[in-house]
């Protein structure tokens, strides 16, 4: 009896090195998986994952995963081809529509020369308007096309961030004095010090303060911390959260922007991420709030 015993003693023990062994191999093919998954996302190669184990199960998750993944390549293959495209169609028409504006200043500017009657001056006006008007959105487009289509190329030095918020702000007091707009600002007394690009975070904050002037209710509060935390806030009654949760959406426009290409804030979102800063955007009691952080 005894002896019946110890075998089956023996036979269950046998059972349990076997499953414990056979979930090692299992939790090992699955690490396996999950780790080839993970660098085959973000290396470029063409290579599938591939497991030490021969396990059916297993054999057979890496099989499907290895046919998603393809899939996946396949779809990124068609975005960056469909991306690059797009960008080579922005920076074409850029281009394009540099030549006819300045064909149109110059037979402006000889028609200025010219006898003209009351009707005609009011006619000319409205065309100089409408090109100064086009000039600044296919600046716009020139400016998110250089970006887009060129590689980073900002030149890091140390910063001040005061000292060029502070000279945006200036260049901005014209037409936010127009719009009635007098920006209240806080900033430390001492430097906040950043390695950045100069003409990058110049241009970041020129074209915030464009959407501000544009957008805003007649308000504007800009808070620079030490922490290198910039915040905008201002009124915008005419704005949703659906809007403001697609502002730094390229080509986006709110409805009643008809003057404007909706590059302004992409431009300042790749711009930011080119410094390795990161940017947000919070509407809450008709008040939009756009925090830019240089850590």
């Amino acid at each position: 009896m005894e002896i019946w015993l110890w075998t089956f003693v023996g036979i269950l023990a046998g059972m349990v090195i076997l499953l414990l062994a056979k979930i090692y191999v299992l939790r090992k093919s699955a690490g396996e998986i999950a780790d080839a998954f993970v660098d085959k996302l973000t290396t470029d190669t063409n290579t599938l994952i591939d497991i030490s184990s021969r396990d059916r199960s297993m054999c057979r998750l890496a099989s499907v995963v290895n046919d998603q993944l393809r899939k996946l390549r396949a779809e990124r293959h068609r975005f960056q081809l469909g991306d690059l495209e797009l960008k080579n169609a922005v920076t074409n028409i850029s281009h394009d529509l540099r030549t006819p504006l300045t064909a149109i200043y110059g037979y402006l500017d000889l028609l200025e020369q010219e006898e003209k009657t009351e009707t005609v001056e009011r006619y000319l006006k409205i065309i100089q308007n409408r090109a100064e008007m086009l000039t600044q959105l296919t600046e716009e487009l020139f400016q998110y096309s250089v970006i887009i289509t060129k590689e980073p190329s900002v030149i890091k030095e140390p910063v001040v961030i005061n000292r060029v918020l502070e000279e945006c702000v200036a260049s901005f007091y014209t037409s936010s004095r127009a719009r009635g707009i007098v920006p209240e600002i806080r900033m430390p007394e001492k430097p906040v010090i950043r390695m950045l690009d100069t003409s990058a975070l110049s241009r970041i904050f020129m074209n915030l303060l464009k959407n501000v002037v544009r957008y805003s209710d007649g308000d504007l509060q800009i808070v620079l911390s030490e922490s290198g935390e910039i915040i905008f806030e201002n009124g915008a009654s005419g704005l949703n959260n659906v809007q403001v949760g697609r502002l730094f959406d390229r080509f986006y426009t709110v409805e009643n922007a008809r003057n404007s290409t909706g590059l302004g804030l992409a431009i300042v979102r790749t711009l930011t991420e080119q410094l390795q800063g990161t940017i947000s955007a919070e509407y809450e009691n008709n008040r939009l709030r756009i925090t830019i952080i240089f850590n």
